[in-house]
């Protein structure tokens, strides 16, 4: 089913998932019980999804990555396409504020999702025709392009922190191209300015950065989450509380099988059972990075690159925003958190990563 090489990534993989999976069901039974009438809502619809993400994977694991290479342009205006779509009234569906999902029956589809690796795709094909980066305006105008096209996108939708992740991945891909570390200087004052820009132009980002500074300004409102976050962390000790023990969970912490679900592992499992977790996202991470280091095609490398900063990007801020160090950005944790598109994709990327291993 999966090479022999990835057998190690796989069962991490697994384990993250599994773990995921027994989660979303301790932090979401009172949630799913009182909304829909069914304890077990979030974690049944959980693992269909996760059986169609390993079925992903499995298929990604064998594909050829340089025939892949050659669909990249059809995939990638695909996706600018249902950016654009799902922007519409009546096409694109509405939920906490962003207007980010297709939905399909009682299933929703979140195309930011499929964007992230198409345009890890295509700018690693462009990146991988460059013998060296000479110019920023020559070499790297088409990737700054596509990036920011596709992050004003998700920005109206709006989806801040999953276009803030998308960007930093095409940065970190560029990086690994060997790009002179002075365009990176121009590009972050410009981009600095830009997110300042963002912040103050959008009231609700304004008042959580002034929320993560200070949650106890506001603390029923932009500071309630994080305030409640950590107060799911601190009691949880050594050992935590227990499964399913969560005090947090009984409608503190709102939906805490999403984005705070880290915060009710720390509290049932404690020190242990976060610290657990973390070290197997950093060998998921360390093994992405050796594959990437071992990959002889530039293309290969640069995909490589783009999915395991992707993905470490995304378990930083999450972990980053449930502890307090960064405001509140809505990423989900990789593998872990209640999101179907999300765990997919996912799971697809990591099987594409399995696949460079191997060629």
């Amino acid at each position: 089913m999966f090479h022999r090489k990835n057998r190690l990534l796989l069962i991490e993989v697994l384990t993250l998932v599994a773990a995921g999976l027994i989660m979303i069901a301790s932090s979401s039974v009172y949630w799913a019980e009182f909304k829909y009438h069914n304890p077990w809502y979030f974690v049944q619809r959980q693992a269909l999804f996760a059986g169609l993400g390993l079925v992903a994977m499995n298929l990604t694991s064998r594909l050829n990555i340089q025939k892949l290479r050659e669909k990249q342009k059809p995939i990638l205006i695909g996706c600018y396409i249902a950016l654009a779509l799902v922007l519409i009234p009546g096409l694109g569906v509405q939920r906490n504020g962003s207007r980010s999902w297709f939905g399909v029956g009682s299933f929703l589809i979140q195309p930011s999702e499929f964007f992230k690796l198409a345009l890890i795709l295509s700018v690693s094909d462009y990146l991988a025709s460059k013998d060296r980066i000479k110019s920023l305006r020559r070499d790297l105008l088409v990737p700054l392009f596509l990036t920011m096209l596709g992050f004003g996108l998700i920005l109206l939708q709006p989806d801040f922190g999953s276009g803030l992740v998308m960007v930093c991945s095409i940065v970190v891909i560029v990086l690994a191209a060997d790009a002179p570390f002075k365009y990176f200087i121009r590009l972050g004052l410009l981009g600095a300015a830009g997110l300042t820009g963002l912040i103050l132009a959008a009231p609700y980002r304004m008042a959580r950065i002034v929320s993560f500074l200070d949650p106890w300004q506001d603390p029923l409102g932009s500071g309630f989450q994080i305030i409640q976050s950590l107060f799911a962390i601190a009691p949880g000790g050594l050992l935590g509380a227990g499964l399913n023990r969560s005090m947090q969970k009984h409608f503190y912490l709102p939906e805490p099988q999403t984005d705070f679900i880290f915060a009710i592992t720390a509290e049932e499992l404690g020190w242990i059972g976060a610290s657990l977790i973390i070290i197997i996202y950093l060998l998921i991470i360390l093994e992405g990075v050796r594959i990437a280091k071992n990959a002889h095609d530039p293309f290969l490398c640069y995909v490589a690159v783009g999915i395991v900063s992707l993905f470490a990007i995304q378990v930083m801020i999450n972990l980053g925003v449930v502890v307090g160090l960064f405001p509140v950005t809505g990423i989900t944790l990789p593998l872990m958190s209640y999101g179907g598109s999300s765990l997919v994709m996912i799971m697809a990327s990591l099987g594409i990563l399995m696949s460079i291993a191997k060629a």
